[in-house]
């Protein structure tokens, strides 16, 4: 992997890799695209138990140079339906809005999106999201 420039945020980025890689969540796994560790591949497996179940959920996560700080943009790229999900694939999730902390790591994220899946917030539903102001 090439990674020009160690900013905070790349050696962040390359730490959140090596922690996703060496210990992954069940059901979750993620990378960045070997040329650009500022773009990252992920896949969520759908939780048991949901409409979700048995289906593979690719996502991709963008990273700026103020990460930690700022929460990356996640999409995903799977075609889904989802009351928290928008029909381009961006979320509602509120750790990627309001309530993101710099102690958020990418493992933190996507099992915070794999739970979504599971529990779908009615109180964050697409239509009355504040993201769709903007």
């Amino acid at each position: 992997m090439i990674y020009l420039q160690s900013t905070s945020c790349r050696r962040r980025l390359i730490r959140d890799f090596k922690r996703l890689s060496s210990d992954p969540p069940d059901g979750i796994s993620g990378a960045p695209c070997p040329d650009n560790i500022m773009l990252w591949n992920a896949v969520i497996f759908g939780p048991a138990d949901t409409p979700f179940e048995d289906g593979t959920f690719k996502l991709i996560l963008t990273f700026d140079e103020s990460y930690p700080n700022k929460p990356p943009t996640v999409k995903f790229l799977s075609k889904m339906f989802h009351p928290n999900v928008y029909a381009n694939g961006e979320l509602c999730l509120d750790i990627l809005q309001n309530r993101w902390s710099p102690t958020y790591d990418v493992a933190a994220i996507l099992t915070s999106i794999q739970s979504l899946l599971h529990d779908p917030n009615p109180n964050r539903l697409v239509h009355l999201c504040p993201a769709a102001l903007h």
